[in-house]
C-alpha cells in the first residue's frame, strides 16, 4: 500500500459520504493515473436518484476515466473503492483492463475480488488486477454498518 493509495481511498470516502448525504448507500470510487496521480474519473453510488441499477460507484468512475482518456483501456490506473466490488464491477474492472484496485471493506454478501468470488484475478479471464485489500477498512465498514443502522430505525429496507 502506497501513500497515494490511503490519499485517494480518502477521497473516495468523502465520495461516500457525499452518496450517503443523498440518501445512497455510502460507496464512493476514484480512479487514477497510477504513475502521475492524475485523477481521471470519481463516483459515488447513485442507484436510487437515477433508478439504475447499474450506477455503483466503480462503475461511475470507470466510465468517466475512459471518457478521460479516450479509451476503454485502464492497464495504468488504479481505482479505489470503499467496498470490495461486486460482480458486475469486478466483471466492468476486468474488461477495463483496470491495473490495480484499492479497496477498503470486504464484502462478505457480493464481494467478487475474494469474499465470495475471486473475478479480478482468476487465470481463466483475460485479465488480473493487482489487489490491495483493507485500506481504510474499519472507516468504509463503519460509515455502511451507520447508514444501514439508520436506515433500519426509519423502518426502511435494509
Amino acid at each position: 500500500m502506497a501513500e497515494r493509495d490511503v490519499h485517494m481511498m480518502d477521497r473516495a470516502l468523502g465520495l461516500a459520504r457525499e452518496a450517503a448525504a443523498m440518501g445512497e448507500v455510502p460507496v464512493g470510487a476514484v480512479v487514477w493515473e497510477t504513475a502521475t496521480g492524475r485523477v481521471l474519473g470519481e463516483g459515488f453510488n447513485r442507484r436510487e436518484v437515477d433508478s439504475d441499477p447499474s450506477a455503483h460507484a466503480e462503475f461511475l468512475a470507470i466510465q468517466r476515466a475512459c471518457a478521460a482518456v479516450g479509451d476503454w483501456r485502464l492497464n495504468h490506473c488504479s481505482l479505489a473503492v470503499t467496498l470490495e466490488p461486486c460482480p458486475m464491477c469486478a466483471g466492468l474492472i476486468v474488461n477495463a483492463r483496470v491495473g490495480r484496485v484499492v479497496y477498503g471493506a470486504d464484502d462478505p454478501k457480493a464481494g467478487a475480488c475474494r469474499s465470495l468470488f475471486e473475478l479480478t484475478t482468476d487465470a481463466r479471464l483475460n485479465h488480473r488486477v493487482e489487489l490491495i485489500t483493507g485500506v481504510r477498512a474499519e472507516e468504509s465498514a463503519e460509515m455502511l454498518r451507520s447508514f444501514f443502522r439508520a436506515r433500519r430505525a426509519k423502518g426502511c429496507d435494509a
